[in-house]
């Protein structure tokens, strides 16, 4: 809907949560914690300040909201592709590096911009460093499952999740082609297998890419 061209919008539209919240959402991504703020976000909208208080008690709710919001998309991506179906743990690997391909389940920017924040906040640090815990303790799951030892999966989840972290931090740009012909030898060195012809195939087509 084009609220600017409503008709209801001066006659009670006030938006929704979810409007507000995709809203704040993208002024964090383009402009950082301070382009988040309420009288702003309403200009863009059209709507009005008060609307705003419909869906949250203050700025500091809708702050929240958003670190919420990362945690159940970027972490629940994490939590799902552990438990995927998987052959093997080379197939279980390739769930996570799909994970970090698609930006429809699983959003860098909004990783990077949180950890940013975090470096300002010592309350938003303590959440960063407990969704990390809570990351890896899914892919350490994922190894066990696969009857690696505790040490082991510890050393192999961090493996793969500082690798993958490292390139959101680092903000490596590689494009589509590269980075999948590059993912057979991250299989290899994360788990110490190889991934089979049927596991890559099936990677390849989640992936929308030819072999």
């Amino acid at each position: 809907m084009d609220i600017s061209h409503d008709p209801e919008k001066t006659s009670g539209w006030r938006g929704s949560r979810e409007l507000w919240l995709a809203a704040a959402k993208q002024a964090f991504l383009d402009g950082g914690l301070d382009a988040v703020k309420i009288q702003p976000l309403a200009a863009k909208l059209d709507l009005s300040r008060t609307s705003f208080y419909w869906f949250f008690k203050d700025r500091t709710a809708l702050l929240d909201a958003l670190l919420a919001e990362w945690e159940a998309q970027n972490t629940g991506a994490f939590i799902a592709a552990c438990n995927a179906y998987a052959d093997g743990i080379a197939e279980g690997i390739l769930n996570l590096i799909v994970v970090f391909q698609d930006e429809t389940v699983f959003d860098p920017r909004l990783d990077f911009a949180v950890r940013g924040w975090a470096h300002q906040s010592d309350a938003v640090m303590a959440r960063v460093e407990a969704t990390d815990a809570t990351r890896l303790e899914a892919i350490r799951g994922l190894f066990s499952r696969f009857g690696h030892t505790p040490d082991d999966a510890d050393i192999r989840a961090r493996t793969v999740y500082l690798t993958q972290i490292g390139y959101i931090s680092m903000q490596v740009h590689e494009d589509l082609a590269t980075r999948i012909a590059r993912v057979p030898g991250y299989v290899q060195i994360f788990c110490g297998q190889n991934a089979t012809a049927s596991e890559l195939a099936r990677f390849h087509a989640r992936m929308g890419v030819g072999a």
